[in-house]
């Protein structure tokens, strides 16, 4: 372009880009409509947080509050509690649901039958599809004392009603339940390792842990990262309904967590606008994160999601 040639307008630019994509935005249209309805629209009712909610005014017809319901939940005597049991039963959930399907699949790459590869495979991702009311059911029953498979290891004592024991079980369910279902895109990254590599290594007189540790590792790693990095988007989200019907009188001062809290504020005392409060301030620290993740990320190793 010649350098006294004018600048094209943004309206310009924008009308040469779709006459010449047009196809690819009517191709990707029904999921940008779909994205707008759920996602952006109900975003109108954010606002809920900042007002005292009057169901006859509608959801801008309340009188405008600020941060009233937000300062509400910093000096409710249960932040604390609340705010520990999800970053806890969260963190744990987050490391050992990101570790283990990269150690199983790692294992299940090295797997030389076909046969049996597909038969580990189906058997480690079946729990995945089993629903979590029937999940529930099988920790109730294998953990009952005294008559449970594994229950009967520890006497008289309940480990669904244990607070101590009760975040293990959380995760530990939740690692057995998706591990299979996790791996699978990690095997896919690794199936896409030219097999020169590993021809080389072992010329070279390499064992199988340092197949795994100099080139399937490095293969997975920006896989690795960026899925890292999505799931610090929901750090603080901890599944409502497993840890919602896990939840009894025993174990509940372990097990309260903001989304189950959410509910029982929200939905059950009606305090719409607290409860709007609440898993507002739940979604900012999840982008906080996210974005924070992203950053070291993206200075770190040059890999990010934007």
């Amino acid at each position: 372009m010649s350098p006294n040639r004018p600048k094209p307008s943004l309206m310009s630019r924008l009308a040469y880009h779709f006459e010449r994509y047009w196809q690819l935005w009517i191709l990707v249209a029904p999921g940008l409509i779909f994205m707008f309805l759920f996602a952006y629209v109900p975003m109108w009712g954010i606002q809920l947080a900042f007002r005292e909610f009057e169901p006859s005014k509608g959801l801008t017809g309340g009188e405008w509050v600020g941060f009233k319901y937000f300062i509400q939940f910093f000096q409710s005597p249960l932040f604390g509690q609340i705010m520990w049991n999800t970053v806890r039963i969260s963190l744990w959930t987050l490391v050992m649901g990101f570790v283990f399907p990269i150690i199983l699949a790692l294992l299940i790459n090295q797997i030389g039958l076909k046969k049996v590869k597909g038969f580990v495979q189906t058997v480690t991702y079946m729990p995945h599809f089993i629903s979590v009311v029937v999940i529930v059911s099988m920790l109730n029953i294998f953990l009952s004392p005294g008559s449970g498979i594994i229950g009967r290891f520890f006497g008289d004592t309940s480990l669904m009603g244990d607070p101590n024991a009760i975040t293990a079980v959380y995760w530990i369910s939740e690692v057995w339940q998706h591990c299979g279902w996790n791996c699978i895109i990690y095997l896919a990254a690794l199936s896409g390792v030219d097999t020169s590599l590993y021809e080389a290594a072992k010329m070279d007189g390499a064992s199988r842990l340092q197949l795994i540790r100099y080139v399937d590792l490095p293969a997975i790693m920006p896989t690795c990262t960026i899925l890292l990095i999505m799931q610090m988007g929901s750090v603080l989200n901890v599944g409502f309904d497993k840890i919602y019907l896990m939840q009894n009188t025993l174990n509940q001062t372990a097990t309260e967590v903001i989304s189950t809290y959410t509910y029982k504020i929200g939905i059950l005392g009606s305090q719409f606008e607290y409860s709007t409060a609440i898993g507002l301030f739940n979604t900012v620290i999840n982008f906080l994160f996210l974005m924070i993740a992203n950053g070291i990320s993206k200075k770190v190793n040059d890999a990010s999601i934007f």
